[in-house]
């Protein structure tokens, strides 16, 4: 019986067999990639706004809380958005003929909000509070980054259910005293035992670790489980 295939389907079927698991595993490997990235997430991105408003001046050179413009981050699920009455506090004596404050003086003439664009948008079927965060002692720096090193402010991390859960599963990286949540440039090492008076761990006679510092936060600020912070009903609702 004369031959069906030429002995070059060798070669194909090899490539078949052996190139194709490859390439969908380089596929699920690029599509992972790509979904994480910034180019999908946002992240790293900076957004235009009607005046380029610096986190770095105004945090990291002034020292002004965060408190100061979002004024609701303790008792609300949204941080808020500083009305231009806070902006002029300052800038009615200071830059008061900036051309780059223009959009802020008109917005205050003619009692108009500036038309700011959000930075971290999350879907509007997951539920995030701030208050509650803040609470618990998660400081605003392990969301929203250094924001007193961004000239302009942009979105720090994914902000992907993932990047959530990490922390839900595991808080106490991320949990800090009440008083340092604004801070950003507070350590671990810098916490002082209320109950010494010394910025020592009574049980271990050196600096608090984040570590130790995390587990002491969780006890103190009753921040609830893995097993229930993982559950679908604390975001989605």
């Amino acid at each position: 019986m004369a031959q069906v295939f030429h002995r070059s389907m060798n070669a194909v079927s090899r490539i078949m067999v052996f190139g194709l698991p490859l390439l969908f595993m380089g596929s699920v490997l690029g599509g992972s990639i790509i979904y994480r990235s910034g180019y999908i997430t946002g992240r790293g991105e900076t957004v235009d706004q009607p005046v380029p408003f610096s986190h770095l001046h105004h945090v990291g050179q002034l020292g002004i809380d965060c408190r100061y413009c979002h004024t609701s981050v303790e008792s609300s699920s949204f941080a808020g958005i500083p009305p231009t009455k806070t902006c002029m506090n300052c800038h009615q004596q200071m830059w008061a003929g900036a051309e780059m404050l223009n959009p802020i003086r008109e917005s205050y003439k003619q009692n108009k909000s500036v038309p700011w664009e959000r930075v971290h948008n999350l879907p509007d079927y997951v539920y995030f509070n701030h208050s509650i965060h803040v609470a618990k002692g998660v400081g605003c720096v392990s969301c929203h980054g250094q924001v007193d090193q961004m000239p302009l402010m942009y979105q720090s991390k994914s902000l992907l259910m993932e990047w959530c859960l990490k922390c839900h599963r595991n808080p106490e990286p991320n949990l800090r005293p009440a008083s340092e949540v604004t801070s950003m440039t507070f350590k671990p090492a810098d916490y002082v035992n209320p109950e010494t008076g010394k910025k020592e761990n009574p049980e271990t006679g050196k600096p608090f670790t984040q570590a130790e510092l995390g587990k002491l936060m969780k006890d103190k600020n009753h921040v609830r489980n893995a097993l229930t912070l993982t559950s679908c009903s604390i975001c989605h609702r």
